[in-house]
């Protein structure tokens, strides 16, 4: 990992590095940003929060510009020391949605300076092909993937789909939580809960076709592996929607798991007139338009709903209907001890 990527990052002043999740530079993005600013984009690309955190651990925060967080890590990276804050003197703020912008801040600022600025918001929640299985927004629920008949059909990532299944179960009176929050008050009462969570995922495992750590394997599991109902990423389910896939994603009534991916800087960054070259273009709403259109994720920049595709605009209602947006699970910031421990019950299902 380390010696071509320090080397590379150090090449030119007319380039960028960026380690960002896999799917959030489309081509297309990529060539236009390239061609209006003559800055060359070099794009290295993970599947999970763990991956980014330990390839910048491995190289101790040199050999990029850029990084991609979510928001909720902020925990995990604070006492590591490997980031730099932001010059918000020279980020175009007023581009930015100020309910994203705050929500990155809340938790990304300390000594005064911010170390994080918003991206891409975006859920997770249910997929389904259509050609196998349909459900209506008033009926679909997390519960669901355990149905009888979709034994074996059934697709999610280890960790998040335990979470779900504390949701379902809050939702109907089974394991009370308050909506898995008590699970984030201490360590004793997160493991009471998730040990219940385990127990009911081991049970209904034999109902799970494969587990996803990425977008790819989602899209792969849709279209090629037998699946019928996923809990997915938005992105990936609506891409393949706007494409004209026989795919629907939607959010069930326990909350579609919403999330905000956002930018900071390592300690290592060294083209800083490019990085804020790439921020004054992402939050233009021409680009976090078209970013929208063609992922499937939200872009949090100031009137890009207004450059939406009429079909990613569709789909997004489809999305979203009735009081969903109201009913979003914010993932809470993960504390070290809560990681680790969720990482040891999740081990608990996958090596069932």
């Amino acid at each position: 990992m380390g010696p071509w990527i320090v080397r590379d990052a150090r090449s030119s002043s007319g380039e960028i590095r960026v380690m960002m999740w896999s799917d959030y530079f489309p081509k297309k993005f990529v060539a236009g940003f390239e061609k209006e600013t003559g800055i060359k984009l070099h794009h290295i690309p993970y599947g999970s929060n763990e991956e980014l955190l330990n390839k910048a651990k491995a190289v101790k925060g040199s050999g990029f510009d850029l990084i991609g967080p979510t928001a909720l890590r902020a925990l995990q990276w604070k006492p590591l020391d490997m980031l730099q804050p932001f010059d918000m003197k020279r980020v175009p703020i007023e581009q930015i949605h100020k309910n994203m912008l705050d929500r990155s801040q809340e938790h990304w600022t300390w000594d005064g300076k911010n170390y994080h600025l918003p991206y891409f918001w975006g859920t997770e929640a249910m997929a389904w092909h259509t050609t196998g299985w349909e459900q209506t927004y008033d009926k679909l629920s997390y519960g669901d993937l355990w149905l009888p008949e979709l034994k074996g059909r059934v697709m999610a990532r280890p960790h998040s789909m335990m979470l779900g299944i504390g949701l379902y179960l809050d939702r109907i009176g089974k394991l009370p939580s308050n909506r898995m929050l008590d699970a984030y008050k201490d360590e004793d009462t997160m493991r009471r809960i998730w040990s219940e969570v385990t127990d009911f995922a081991i049970e209904k495992k034999p109902s799970i076709k494969l587990f996803w750590n990425d977008a790819e394997t989602q899209k792969r599991g849709l279209l090629e592996n037998g699946v019928i109902l996923g809990q997915t990423w938005d992105g990936p389910a609506i891409a393949l929607k706007n494409a004209g896939k026989a795919i629907n994603y939607m959010a069930p009534q326990e909350g579609a798991l919403a999330w905000l991916d956002g930018l900071s800087i390592p300690k290592g960054a060294e083209n800083f007139d490019q990085i804020y070259a790439f921020l004054d273009y992402i939050y233009r709403p021409d680009v976090g338009g078209k970013l929208a259109s063609e992922t499937g994720y939200n872009s949090v920049a100031v009137g890009a709903d207004k450059h939406l595709t009429p079909v990613a605009k569709k789909n997004y209602t489809d999305a979203y209907p009735d009081n969903a947006l109201d009913n979003l699970w914010w993932w809470p910031p993960e504390p070290p001890w809560y990681a680790a421990a969720r990482n040891e019950f999740r081990d608990r299902l996958v090596a069932a």
